[in-house]
């Protein structure tokens, strides 16, 4: 196991009722932003418990309509509301993508003679200050709610890019499973399928002697098993939402990638699905991280061995990858690039040079070039 600081600034308020308690988390001396999406907090009574529990505060900016795939374009309209009214704390209500964009405006907002977007761009613009940010999360998926990452899309030149700091962690988030009881089913796939992603990018390279490391990531993928096709056919079943809820935040809150090497390859290559072709994040997740496993596999053996054996109680890395396959699909998510009607080569074509242009090379050997890449999307015909 490799040294490491561990330091996670975000308090977590988690269980049934506790958005009253914004009221005494919000700062009440400076101007705030309310940001959330496109209106779903208004229909299902968050957004009415939000502003009842902010009624001591009286200058709250209010600004909607962020993406699924939070764009570039949309924060910087909320950067504008941000600079007008001299805001100094963002309240981020929503899910995953409400909760990067709160990251990426909160960032921006504190630069000056540098364009925003230099926040993501290879040897761009380093965060050194952000805008406090909380956050009421409803729906579990990304870790946003407990981390410094953010993702960004930009419909001008169809990109999606990342960037992370300690700076825009949450000083506090709020996790109360009864406000993702109105979620549709896909969605509560997406997050499932999301948050099993997060654990496996942190868990399956190689063995790195890090024990409590491998256990815990065992542990939340175990649970995600047990408790998804629970969560999944009763959607008010509190007792599986919490569990989900909670393995959600615990998959990218720092923890489990401490000391360990790290695999983002899928990540990385679902980005671009994503921005050319409109696959949800947990979508593109569940047709690439089989590709890379296949085509890693000799590198990957042991992990994938190892997690075969005590998750899935089977004997090979193969086996291991079959029956991760068949479980996602098992909830109804599709594993293939046919499933959305994107052609596989075309796909395989367009991101290598995409990431030839960039100079991309991505896995925890960094072995995989623009060509293997290719050779990936290619095995998920």
């Amino acid at each position: 196991m490799q040294n490491f600081v561990y330091h996670n600034p975000t308090a977590i308020v988690f269980g049934k009722g506790t958005i009253a308690t914004l009221a005494e988390r919000v700062p009440k001396d400076v101007p705030v932003l309310l940001l959330y999406g496109g209106g779903s907090i208004r229909r299902h009574g968050v957004y009415d418990q939000v502003k009842a529990a902010l009624a001591g505060h009286s200058r709250v900016v209010e600004f909607g309509g962020v993406e699924v795939n939070p764009l570039h374009e949309t924060c910087m309209k909320a950067l504008e509301k941000v600079r007008e009214h001299g805001v100094g704390f963002i309240l981020a209500v929503g899910g995953g993508s409400v909760l990067d964009a709160s990251k990426y405006i909160a960032a921006a907002a504190c630069l000056e003679g540098i364009e925003p977007w230099a926040i993501l761009t290879s040897g761009g613009a380093v965060v050194q200050r952000a805008l406090p940010i909380g956050t009421v999360l409803t729906l579990p998926a990304t870790g946003s709610e407990s981390n410094g990452n953010s993702v960004i899309s930009r419909r001008e030149t169809q990109e999606k890019l990342a960037f992370a700091s300690p700076l825009v962690f949450p000083v506090f988030s709020i996790l109360d499973p009864e406000t993702t009881f109105s979620l549709p089913a896909k969605q509560v796939r997406n997050g499932l399928v999301d948050t099993f992603a997060h654990v496996m990018e942190q868990y399956l390279t190689y063995p790195a002697a890090a024990p409590v490391q491998d256990r815990f990531s065992e542990g939340l993928v175990q649970t995600l098993i047990e408790v998804g096709p629970r969560t999944l056919s009763d959607l008010r079943d509190y007792d599986a939402r919490a569990g989900f809820m909670w393995a959600a935040t615990l998959a990218l809150n720092t923890l489990i990638g401490c000391g360990v090497p790290q695999d983002w390859s899928t990540h990385m290559i679902g980005h671009e699905l994503t921005a050319f072709y409109g696959l949800d994040h947990a979508e593109s997740l569940a047709v690439v991280m089989p590709g890379v496993w296949r085509h890693q596999i000799e590198r990957k053996r042991a992990k994938l061995a190892q997690f075969g054996q005590r998750v899935w109680g089977v004997d090979s890395a193969e086996a291991a990858i079959e029956a991760t396959e068949a479980f996602w699909q098992s909830l109804g998510m599709p594993t293939r690039l046919r499933d959305y009607g994107v052609d596989a080569d075309e796909a395989a074509r367009r991101i290598e040079t995409r990431f030839r242009q960039r100079g991309t090379v991505l896995g925890e050997h960094g072995n995989l070039d623009p060509a293997a890449v290719a050779a990936i999307l290619r095995l998920r015909a």
